[in-house]
Order: C-alpha cells, then sequence, then structure tokens
C-alpha cells in the first residue's frame, strides 16, 4: 500500500513509520518538525520506500498535493499537552480541528481506501466508568482534550456523510522510547527520565496514587496497521492495555527518590480503558506488560538527555494557567 502518515516524524508517528516500512508498504510522512524530529526517522535515510515532506498540514493548498495514489492515511499530527493548550487555545483549535479538516477533504478528494485517526481518551474526562467504554459520556476538561474530539466528530461526519472509511481508535497513555523530550509540563515519563538521568527526585502530583492505562508506543504501531487492514468503518475504538498503574508504582519500577506536588483540577483518579471491543472487533491485544515496557524505557534512557529538567517550583510557574483555569470557582 502507499500510506501517508501525518505527524510521521514524531513520537507515535515514527514507530508507525517502523512498522509500514517493515512491512513492505510506501510510506508518505507529513510533518512541520514543531514537535517532531527528524531523527526519529534517521534510521531510514536513504529509503526509497520512504517520503519525508516539511508540510504543515494547518496550511490547507500545500496538504492535498501529497494525497494522489494514497491507499491509508494516517492522521496522527497534532499538538498536545494540557497546559500549553490552555494558554494558546487558537494554536490547539487551527491545529487539532482545522487541520483534521483539511487532511480529511485531502483524504476524500483522493479517494483513499483507509482513514484512521488517533482521538484521545481525554475527551472521557473524569469518567464515571471504570475502566471506561466507549460509550461513556464525554466530558473535556481542557482545550486540547476538546480539539481532539471535535476533529474526532469530524472524521465521523466525513465517514456518515461522503461515507469516507474512516476510523477513530481513542488512545491512553502511549509510552516507550522517542517520546517528546521537551516542550511545557506535561508527560510523566519526560519529565522522570529527565530527573532520573541528573539525579533529581520524581515530582509526583498529588499522593502518586492516581492510575493510569500505559499503553506502549510499538503495541499503538500495531493497533493502527491492524485498524487499517480491516473493514471496519466508522466506529471509534479504545486503544489501551486494558490495565491501570500507580504513579508510585511507575516510581518503584524506575528507582529515586520522590518529592510530592498539588494535584492538578480536572485530572481523573484513574484513567483505564475497557478493551472489550477492541479484542472482539480487530482481535488486538497488547504484547509489551508495563514492566517490560519501563525496562526498555530505561534501555533508551540517553533519550531524555537533553530534555527539561523539571522541579516543583519551575512545574508551580508552568501550571499556573492550568490552577487559574481550572479550579473549582463558586458563582457569586
Amino acid at each position: 500500500m502507499k500510506c501517508l502518515v501525518t505527524g510521521g516524524a514524531g513520537f507515535i508517528g515514527s514507530h508507525l513509520v517502523d512498522r509500514l516500512l517493515q512491512d513492505g508498504h510506501q510510506v508518505v510522512v507529513l510533518d512541520n518538525f514543531i514537535n517532531g524530529r527528524p531523527e526519529n526517522l534517521a534510521q531510514h535515510h536513504g529509503s526509497p520506500s520512504l517520503s519525508l515532506q516539511p508540510v504543515d498540514i494547518t496550511d490547507y493548498e500545500a496538504v492535498p498535493p501529497h494525497f494522489r495514489s494514497v491507499d491509508w492515511v494516517f492522521h496522527l499530527a497534532a499538538l498536545a499537552d494540557v497546559v500549553p493548550s490552555i494558554k494558546r487555545p487558537l494554536d490547539y483549535h487551527r491545529t487539532n480541528v482545522d487541520g483534521t479538516f483539511n487532511v480529511l477533504e485531502a483524504a476524500r478528494l483522493a479517494g483513499v481506501k483507509r482513514f484512521i485517526y488517533t482521538a484521545s481518551a481525554s475527551c472521557y474526562g473524569i469518567s464515571d466508568i471504570t475502566p471506561t467504554p466507549e460509550t461513556a459520556e464525554v466530558r473535556p476538561e481542557y482545550p486540547y482534550a476538546l480539539s481532539k474530539y471535535l476533529g474526532e466528530q469530524y472524521v465521523l461526519h466525513w465517514g456518515k456523510v461522503y461515507q469516507v472509511p474512516v476510523l477513530s481508535l481513542r488512545l491512553f497513555n502511549v509510552y516507550g522510547p522517542r517520546s517528546r523530550t521537551s516542550g511545557t509540563y506535561g508527560a510523566v515519563f519526560g519529565v522522570f527520565l529527565a530527573q532520573k538521568l541528573k539525579n533529581k527526585p520524581f515530582t509526583v502530583v498529588g499522593d502518586g496514587t492516581q492510575r493510569r492505562d500505559f499503553i506502549f508506543v510499538t503495541d499503538v504501531a500495531n493497533t493502527l496497521v491492524m485498524a487499517a487492514e480491516s473493514n471496519i468503518s466508522h466506529e471509534v475504538i479504545n486503544t489501551g492495555s486494558g490495565q491501570a498503574h500507580s504513579v508510585n508504582y511507575l516510581v518503584e519500577l524506575l528507582g529515586g527518590d520522590v518529592v510530592y506536588i498539588p494535584k492538578r483540577p480536572g485530572e481523573p483518579d484513574c484513567t483505564q480503558a475497557d478493551i472489550s471491543k477492541i479484542k472482539k472487533r480487530l482481535g488486538w491485544k497488547p504484547d509489551v506488560s508495563f514492566e517490560e515496557g519501563v525496562k526498555i524505557v530505561l534501555e533508551h534512557i540517553d533519550w531524555w538527555r537533553e530534555a527539561p529538567v523539571w522541579t516543583p517550583e519551575t512545574i508551580g510557574e508552568a501550571a499556573a494557567e492550568w490552577f487559574k483555569y481550572l479550579s473549582d470557582k463558586k458563582v457569586l
């Protein structure tokens, strides 16, 4: 197949490109390198099966020419993280909503055979149901979560109105080598690994008992390929490990001292995917256990050597907008 991956030089996208090339597909990557890094694809330098195009998906005129003869589209390009989405909601709307529209329209006009969208489980917000099924109420708590959900709605609508063969995978907490090493305070693995390299204590939010559904990045790449190979369309499917592990357990596996910082508003005590649908519909299950995944990450810890090292003070400054807008307020 000829595949197009938006955000293909990013964390998840580069692992997907690895898998697609391994399977013998032709791959076109669109990336503006705001989050993505050319080094993530350096192992494929000179490959005749890979075309890397510096394209910003918010520029509609620049997008369609790259969709000629494309069979599968994997739309991963997005702005991530909670804090910057609160500070810069317009940027998030332009990339995650308008950008998704541009990619969808280009795919529709090109008559692609499959369109796979990477949605975010953050759309569930603080869910009443754990493990959380796809039928749970959608409650976005911040602009990032809302923008990813709006992108998903566009994807499903294009599937309904224009019969574009779409499928949306709601990803839970993805981790692994090549995850982002810079940017505003965000992903727990990047924060912790940079701290470990500098022999600094891990900054654990709250009491550390909050649990997350961590899924290893190669498991996600495998899921995306299986979704494209399937004949399932116009559906939403959770993509997680189906298990939840505490931040305290992660710290135990990584090994190091801990300092606790205030709990952040709008964050659930537990995220855990109900993966019964993906098991039934795709015949998929995760291959990498949490313990194995953390071990692999530690083996690649040098990847985070240049990452910013966060302290309770700098985290407090970075997250000030978070608390300003999301803390509970009484209406007088």
